[in-house]
C-alpha cells in the first residue's frame, strides 16, 4: 500500500566527527540491556562492553513496571502451568520452544535476580510474596515495594553496573544508523551523543556485535503507558539495516489505563492489573460488572478481553470511559500494596480510597518487534534483539501479565550464552547507498493521532488504508536535523510497518481486533514478516504457523 514515498533507508545526519571500539555495543539501559551486558561481561570480562542509552541509565520503561516479574516459584506451581497460561493468552501464535525456555529457566533468572541484590516484597514468615494478576491461575507474580516492582529491579541492576568498572556508560546517545561490513553484518553503529565530553555530537563505534535492547514503540500512539524515550528506534535501525520484523500487529492495549481526559497526550498513568488482581473489578456508569459472564476469569481474564469489553462498553453506552472500583480495599492496604499508584491517582484529584477510578484502554506493550531466534540472534550477521525491541515468540498475539520483565532477562542470558563464542571478526563498513531521509518533528502529532484512531484498538480496512495513505504522503525533504526529527523518522517506519501488517491480517486474534474480520481464522495462524526494500518500501508477508511447527528455533530470511 505504501506506493506514494518510500520509507527513508537511513537517517540524514551529518558524518561522524568521532570514533571510537567496542568489541560489543548494547543499546538500551533497562532490565534487558543491563542483563545483557552484565552477563556477557561475566561470560568473557576480555570483551570491551560499551552500553549506550537514550536518556539516563534509569530512563527506560522497565522503571515504570509496577505490577512484577511472572515465575514459577510458589507451592504447588510449576513451569507447566506458566506455559499453559502463556500459550493461552498468546491466542495460538506463540512459538511454544520460545514460551518453554522462558518458563523453565525463569526461576532460576529471578533467583539469581534476587542474588544480585533486587529485594522483592516478602511475607512476615520470610517466604516470597506473590500475587496473582489476568490470565494467571497461580500466584506467581514477585513483586517489590508494593507496586514499584520495575523500579527495584533497575535500582539493582543499575548498582551491578556501576560494580563492574569494565563495561562503560554512555547517556543521551541515540542511536542513529548501523553500519554494515561487505557482507552485510555488522560493523558498527553511529550515535547521536549530548554533552559527553569530546563525544558531542554524531559519531561512530566500529564494533563485532550489536545488542538491541531499546524498548518499545509506545509514541507511534497518542496515549501510551511508555516514556517519551519509546520511539520505537531500535526496531527501525534494524528494519533499516535489512533485520525483519515480526507480528508488529500484536499491539497490547492496557484496560486499566487512568482516563486524565479527551485531549491528554503522551505518557499515562497506568493502573496495574495486580490491583484487579487483589480484587478490584470494573463498572459502568450505572455500577454493573460488566466482566462477568465475558470469561471464566472475569475481571482477571487476559488483557485483550479486559480491553475489548471496556471499549465495547464505550461505544454501546456511549461514554468516554468505564471505572474500577477498588474502594472495599481500604486505605491501610492502598498504603501498603500499591503506594505509587495511590500517591499518583491523588495528584490526579482522584482518591481510590473513595473513589471509583475512571480508566480506558491505552497503548501499553509491543508484542511484536525484531524476529529472534532462541538465542536474540536477528536475520542480520552480529545484531541481536531482548526485550520489548524483539520478537522472541514468547508473546504471541497478547503478552501475558508479567511476562515481559522475565522475557528480557531469560533471553538477554540467552544471548549472553552464545555472543561470545561467535563474535565476529573486526570489518570496515561499507558505503552506505541506501536511501536516506528526514522527517520534521512537527509531524508526530498528527502521525499519532491517525494511528490512535485508525490503528488503535479497533481496525478495519478502510481506517488502515487511510492511516497508510497519511503515513506515505509524509515529506522526507528538508527537516531540521536534529534528535526530534530522527525520532519521528524512526515512529513513521515503524508506524507503516505496524499498519501493513494491521491490514494483512483479516482476522481477529489476541489484541489485534478487525472490526470488519471479527473471528478467529485459524488458517492465518502464523506470523507477519515486515522488511525493508532497496527502493525504500515496507513488504510484509505470512510465514511459517507456529501451531504446526513449534519446535522452529531459527529465523530465515
Amino acid at each position: 500500500m505504501n506506493d506514494d514515498r518510500p520509507v527513508p533507508g537511513r537517517l540524514r545526519a551529518p558524518a561522524p566527527g568521532w570514533t571510537t571500539r567496542a568489541d560489543v555495543v548494547v543499546v538500551g539501559s533497562g532490565i534487558a540491556g543491563l542483563t545483557a551486558a552484565l552477563r556477557i561481561h561475566a561470560a568473557d570480562p576480555s570483551l570491551h562492553l560499551l552500553v549506550v542509552t537514550k536518556d539516563v541509565l534509569s530512563a527506560g520503561s522497565t522503571q515504570w513496571a509496577q505490577g512484577g516479574i511472572a515465575a514459577a516459584l510458589g507451592p504447588g506451581d510449576t513451569p507447566e502451568q506458566h506455559e499453559h497460561d502463556t500459550l493461552v493468552a498468546g491466542a495460538g501464535a506463540c512459538d511454544v520452544a520460545a514460551v518453554r525456555a522462558l518458563v523453565t529457566e525463569g526461576p532460576e533468572a529471578v533467583r539469581e535476580l534476587i542474588a544480585l541484590g533486587t529485594q522483592f516484597d516478602h511475607h512476615p514468615d520470610g517466604e516470597l510474596s506473590l500475587t496473582r494478576e489476568g490470565g494467571h491461575h497461580r500466584d506467581r507474580i514477585a513483586h517489590a515495594g508494593g507496586d514499584a516492582t520495575g523500579a527495584e529491579i533497575q535500582r539493582a541492576l543499575i548498582a551491578a553496573v556501576e560494580r563492574a568498572p569494565e563495561i562503560e556508560v554512555v547517556q543521551h546517545a541515540l542511536a542513529v544508523d548501523l553500519l554494515l561490513g561487505d557482507d552485510g553484518g555488522v560493523a558498527g553503529l553511529t550515535l547521536h551523543v549530548l554533552g559527553e565530553g569530546q563525544r558531542d555530537g554524531v559519531g561512530a563505534v566500529h564494533c563485532r556485535a550489536v545488542v538491541l535492547a531499546s524498548g518499545g514503540l509506545g509514541q507511534v500512539f497518542s496515549q501510551s503507558t511508555n516514556p517519551s524515550v519509546s520511539t520505537g528506534d531500535g526496531m527501525a535501525v534494524a528494519l533499516r539495516a535489512g533485520a525483519r520484523l515480526r507480528d508488529l500487529e500484536f499491539v497490547q492495549f492496557h484496560p486499566t489505563v487512568m482516563w486524565l481526559g479527551p485531549d491528554s497526550q503522551g505518557q499515562q498513568p497506568l493502573i496495574s492489573e495486580a490491583v484487579r488482581g487483589e480484587g478490584a473489578f470494573l463498572v459502568d456508569f450505572e455500577g454493573t460488572r460488566f466482566m462477568q459472564g465475558q470469561h471464566e476469569l472475569a475481571d482477571l481474564a487476559p488483557r485483550d478481553v479486559v480491553a475489548k469489553a471496556i471499549t465495547r462498553r464505550m461505544i454501546e453506552t456511549g461514554k468516554p470511559h468505564m471505572w474500577l472500583d477498588a474502594r472495599h480495599l481500604g486505605q491501610s492496604f492502598w498504603e501498603r500494596r500499591f503506594p505509587t499508584i495511590l500517591r499518583v491517582c491523588r495528584e490526579h484529584g482522584v482518591d481510590p480510597v473513595t473513589d471509583l477510578i475512571p480508566v480506558a484502554p491505552a497503548q501499553h506493550y509491543a508484542s511484536g518487534g525484531v524476529a529472534t531466534d532462541l538465542w536474540g540472534r536477528t536475520t542480520v550477521p552480529g545484531l541481536y534483539a531482548t526485550g520489548e525491541v524483539a520478537c522472541s515468540g514468547v508473546h504471541g498475539a497478547n503478552r501475558l501479565a508479567s511476562n515481559s520483565l522475565l522475557e528480557g532477562l531469560v533471553f538477554s542470558r540467552r544471548i549472553a550464552d552464545v555472543l561470545p563464542g561467535e563474535l565476529r571478526a573486526w570489518a570496515d563498513p561499507v558505503v552506505d547507498e541506501r536511501l536516506e531521509g528526514i522527517v520534521d518533528g512537527e509531524r508526530r502529532r498528527g502521525m499519532q493521532d491517525v494511528m490512535t484512531t485508525r490503528v488503535g484498538v479497533l481496525r478495519q480496512a478502510d481506517g488502515l488504508a487511510e492511516a497508510l495513505a497519511y503515513l506515505s504522503g509524509l515529506d522526507h525533504g528538508d527537516a531540521v536535523i536534529e534528535p526530534a526529527s530522527w525520532e519521528t523518522t524512526n515512529l513513521l517506519a515503524i508506524s507503516t510497518a505496524l499498519a501493513e501488517a494491521a491490514a494483512l491480517r483479516t482476522e481477529t486474534r489476541g489484541s489485534h481486533w478487525r472490526e470488519d474480520f471479527p473471528d478467529r481464522d485459524d488458517s492465518r495462524a502464523g506470523h507477519v514478516d515486515s522488511w525493508l526494500d532497496a527502493d525504500g518500501t515496507i513488504r510484509v508477508e505470512w510465514t511459517y504457523s507456529p501451531s504446526t511447527d513449534p519446535s522452529t528455533s531459527e529465523v530465515t530470511a
